[in-house]
């Protein structure tokens, strides 16, 4: 999770590739009118993220309810769009790609072809709610190469692993 241009489908699909996990992208999951809107300049409302992350929160479920694992790349900006896509579980995790505006700014301007437009990036900050300490979330920096964020979350996933076996 983080605001656009933090890297969240690059590293999601990296994690993923390094746990034998699916990959999922949640921009897969919006609806077209939601795609139009922000690739036309304007931010999304609650009300035009319901949909997607119900979407998201049902494919989460199924995985899950499966026995599989998946890692999905979603912005899940607010605590009440966490609490959306967690529906109380306990076997889901978020990480958090927490990086400064001025690097994220940077990483925007250089992406060809992705329907957000940088100009939306500060909408994205002023809509983020940074994780709380109840949430559980894995926080890495993204000032540092692809490799070294996704270990930095295996070794905080498995340091939690061995906390919690008896």
């Amino acid at each position: 999770m983080g605001v656009s241009g933090s890297g969240k489908s690059t590293v999601a699909s990296r994690l993923a590739e390094r746990l034998g996990w699916t990959f999922e992208d949640g921009d897969r999951f919006h609806p077209a009118s939601n795609v139009a809107k922000m690739s036309a300049g304007h931010p999304l409302n609650d009300e035009d993220r319901w949909p997607w992350l119900q979407a998201i929160a049902d494919e989460i479920g199924r995985v899950c309810d499966s026995g599989g694992h998946v890692v999905i790349a979603c912005s899940a900006l607010k605590r009440t769009y966490r609490d959306v896509l967690m529906r109380g579980r306990n076997d889901v995790r978020f990480v958090f790609l927490d990086g400064n505006r001025a690097l994220i700014a940077e990483r925007m301007a250089a992406r060809k072809d992705h329907f957000m437009p940088p100009g939306l990036l500060d909408s994205q900050f002023k809509t983020l709610e940074r994780p709380q300490a109840d949430e559980r979330a894995i926080t890495v920096s993204i000032d540092t190469p692809v490799e070294t964020i996704v270990n930095n979350i295996v070794a905080q996933m498995t340091g939690e692993a061995r906390t919690r076996r008896p």
